[in-house]
């Protein structure tokens, strides 16, 4: 299981504001270049977001579905990309003073990404993390300066 966490210099609340937002998805997740919500009730259990995946010009949609929330603490989410089959990606909030420590763990669970999973794997959702943690932090940050200057 790959486990990473993140420190991030807003409290749990503007946090949550941004994995709330379906729009954003594409922001903060490395991958996706863009999403749209399919449900109005995101993030409710079992509300979807579509997202697309750009590499030059090949391009590819999957689906993204909350399979669990507690609002502000915890987002558990099961995403499905097409021939890769699925994965699991819990993302949980936890107050660190007026900060946040997000703590993410993602690991496959259905499809070619399951059976193939190994250390190799693992050492890549590790570097995708790293990168996933930094952009949400980076805007949950930009848009807590955004309402500060409005």
């Amino acid at each position: 299981m790959a486990v990473r966490h993140h420190l991030i210099r807003r409290p749990p609340h503007a946090v949550w504001a941004v994995l709330a937002d379906p729009v954003r998805y594409g922001e903060w997740v490395v991958g996706p270049s863009e999403s749209t919500p399919l449900d109005q009730a995101w993030p409710e259990v079992g509300s979807r977001i579509r997202y697309t995946v750009r590499l030059g010009p090949w391009s590819a949609d999957g689906v993204t579905t909350v399979r669990h929330g507690e609002t502000g603490r915890e987002l558990e989410l099961e995403a499905s990309f097409k021939a890769l089959g699925t994965a699991r990606i819990f993302l949980q909030l936890r107050p660190w003073g007026e900060e946040t420590l997000v703590v993410c763990d993602e690991h496959p669970l259905r499809g070619p990404g399951g059976a193939l999973h190994n250390a190799a794997t693992e050492a890549l959702l590790q570097l995708r993390h790293r990168g996933m943690l930094a952009r949400l932090a980076r805007v949950v940050e930009q848009q807590h300066e955004e309402t500060r200057h409005t």
